[in-house]
Order: structure tokens, then C-alpha cells, then sequence
């Protein structure tokens, strides 16, 4: 069984039609790509996945369930984790504070208790800084942990972004473009990162993303989108050759 999969899923605003008919399955414990030019429906999809929007027609499952049902805040409860083109992040918080935010979905002490930080809200606290510690070590934001967001650089928001993510401990983690705005080295640097979130981790990756240096680097699957409609599915390689998805980029030539 998939650990997410859509059906036929199709979204319109008015007369536009974002999503048109698309379906595919993420399996546990791989990386797929959802690739294709701006205005092709993916940071749509993702926004499907979240609850943002419901479809006009389709469904959308986790582990074989359907979650049109659920209201947007519950869908976390999953683990189902993700990121933004735009870093949505607390400026005026540290990075360890914003990490911390990340842990609300497994906070299981009363607000009483925790305004009076009994030993069960202090033993959770422990257990979440330690989580969180975990996941700045991996990251390499030791030197930014009592940092405000405020004076970061692009690239190390786009780093404690991922750290938020991963602070949840999803299963699925949804990366929305997670090279954008990223140096060469940045990207590289990324694309390490998420071979060991999935291999060290565990965790399952969908992601939209432009850099095909990164999609191939990464992916065992990647879907093809075009004005919110399929144009391929398969291996990095089998995609980039498909005749459809070279007209759709360059209209002539490979993808590079």
C-alpha cells in the first residue's frame, strides 16, 4: 500500500482549472518529485495535501484513508510535514524557539500543567529540547541555535525551515522548492541533506521543484506536470527524455 496517493484529483478557481485529473502514489521510504513549468498545478497539489483547498472531484489518501475529511490543523497529526516557496518562519524568534514550534504536535500535557511546569511538563520539555537538539545537529545550525531569524541569511532560513519540518518527526515531509534562492553549494548541501533524511531517517519526500540537477540527484519518481495536467511519469532519466516534458520547458532539446 502507498503512503499518500491521489485520484483523480481535480481543482478550478472560476473557469481556471489548476489541477486537472491528476493521480499518482508515493510509496513509503522514496523520494518523488513533482516537476513542470510555473502555473503547473504542483504548489497547488501540495496546497490539495495540506487541506488548503479541497477538490471539485477526486480523492486524496493516506496509508489508504481518505483525508478530504479533515480539517487543515489536523492533517500534522499524521506526520505530514512541509515547507514553503515563502519561508514562513517566526523573525523575531530564535532558531532553537522556531524548532520548538515544531514540536506543539506532541505536546500531551494540559496548559495547566504546563503553566505550572509540573515534572511531567518539565520531563517533556527535556524530551523535546533533546528532539530538537537532534535535528540542529543534524542540520549543522549549531552556530545559529540562539540566533534570531531576523538576522539570517536566505540560506540559513531555508535550512531552519527544513529544521521545523523535521522537528515534527513526520513521516512525510512535503519540500516546496527547497533549492530556490540557494548558491550552488547551498544546493549541493541540500541535496545531501535530503538523500540522509530519507536513508538516515526514514522519512518519505515529496517534493515540487525547477533545479533538475537536484530532482535527479534525489528522486526514484518523478511526475511531470503541465498546465495542471499529467505529461510523464517514471525514472528522473525516463522524464527529462520524454518528448512532452521537453516541449513543455524548451519546446526543443533536453532538460538540463
Amino acid at each position: 500500500m502507498s503512503l499518500l496517493s491521489l485520484h483523480n484529483v481535480t481543482l478550478s478557481f472560476g473557469g481556471l482549472v489548476a489541477v486537472n485529473k491528476v493521480s499518482f502514489e508515493v510509496g513509503e521510504g522514496e523520494v518523488f518529485s513533482l516537476v513542470g513549468p510555473n502555473g503547473a498545478g504542483k504548489s497547488t497539489i501540495f496546497n490539495l495535501i495540506s487541506r488548503f483547498y479541497t477538490p471539485n472531484e477526486g480523492d486524496i489518501k493516506f496509508e489508504g484513508t481518505s483525508i478530504l475529511g479533515m480539517a487543515p490543523d489536523k492533517v500534522p497529526s499524521l506526520g505530514v510535514a512541509r515547507t514553503f516557496q515563502n519561508i514562513e518562519l517566526f523573525e523575531q524568534a530564535t532558531v532553537l524557539q522556531n524548532l520548538l514550534v515544531g514540536r506543539h504536535r506532541h505536546r500531551n500535557t494540559s496548559i495547566l500543567s504546563q503553566m505550572l511546569f509540573t515534572p511531567a511538563a518539565h520531563r517533556q520539555e527535556l524530551a523535546h529540547r533533546a528532539a530538537v537538539e537532534e535535528v540542529i545537529d543534524f542540520l549543522d545550525l549549531q552556530p545559529y541555535r540562539d540566533k534570531y531569524i531576523a538576522g539570517l541569511p536566505y540560506g540559513v532560513r531555508k535550512v531552519v525551515e527544513l529544521a521545523r519540518a523535521l522537528s515534527t518527526k513526520p513521516r512525510i515531509l512535503l519540500l516546496d522548492e527547497p533549492a530556490s534562492g540557494l548558491s550552488i553549494e547551498e544546493t549541493q548541501d541540500m541535496i545531501f541533506w535530503i538523500e540522509d533524511i530519507k536513508k538516515q531517517m526514514g522519512i518519505t519526500v515529496l517534493m515540487v521543484e525547477h533545479d533538475m540537477n537536484l530532482v535527479a540527484s534525489v528522486s526514484d519518481h518523478v511526475l511531470a506536470l503541465a498546465d495542471g495536467k499529467e505529461l510523464a511519469m517514471g525514472t528522473p532519466a525516463q522524464v527529462q527524455s520524454h518528448p512532452a516534458v521537453i516541449e513543455a520547458y524548451l519546446g526543443t532539446g533536453e532538460i538540463g
